[in-house]
């Protein structure tokens, strides 16, 4: 099943059932790609307009680079159900014998290392959705930029969605410095990037408060 060309309504109900995929990997991702989308779409309300005549050739660059990002967001939505689906098999493999354990153990770490991956495939492409919606609110047009704040608001709560089926994972894995490695992964984006993602948020939120 292609996740990703199901409507709204068919991919929460499919979210919200007993099926294994898709999950929270899927969820973060489609969540990212709709703050990256929300980016895009103030680039998109500022092509053409006199008033940001001298940005015009920075939002091209930066709408190009948003639907980069919108499109591989989007198509990680499959991957994550797709690299899950040898993990939830391994996890019911027998082990019963000596060879049926080692051949546990080894399925379970090729198909941890996939679903450790993944995620952080997500978390990556939300911290460069975070980077361009500074970027945005800076010269995109000031009628988006409420947009702006949802926007870095949705690729915040992706990026920490996506962190904790990294974790999940690692707690998971034998290989220790594997585990230990993508953890430190996920938390230095964790780190640098939710704090950019409240600040951009923050002056967003300013300008509605001033009078």
């Amino acid at each position: 099943m292609k996740f990703s060309k199901l409507s709204c309504e068919e991919f929460v109900e499919i979210l919200a059932s007993k099926e294994a995929v898709p999950g929270g990997g899927g969820a973060s991702s489609l969540v990212g790609a709709i703050g990256m989308a929300l980016g895009g779409m103030v680039g998109s309300l500022t092509l053409g307009k006199k008033k940001y005549a001298a940005v015009q050739e920075d939002i091209l660059a930066l709408k190009a680079k948003a639907d980069v990002i919108q499109a591989d967001l989007i198509a990680l939505i499959q991957r994550d159900a797709e690299v899950f689906e040898p993990l939830s098999k391994a996890y019911g493999m027998p082990s019963g014998t000596e060879n049926e354990k080692t051949e546990k153990e080894r399925v379970m770490a090729a198909a941890l290392k996939e679903c450790c991956a993944i995620p952080l495939q997500i978390m990556k492409k939300c911290c460069d959705a975070i980077e361009l919606h500074k970027e945005f609110a800076s010269k995109g047009t000031a009628i988006a930029i409420s947009d702006v704040g949802c926007g870095v608001a949705c690729c915040k709560a992706a990026l920490q969605a996506a962190s904790l089926n990294v974790f999940i994972n690692t707690k998971s894995m034998a290989d220790r410095e594997l585990a230990e490695e993508n953890n430190k992964l996920a938390n230095e984006m964790l780190n640098v990037y939710s704090r950019l993602a409240d600040e951009i948020y923050a002056d967003v939120a300013a300008i509605f408060q001033r009078r």
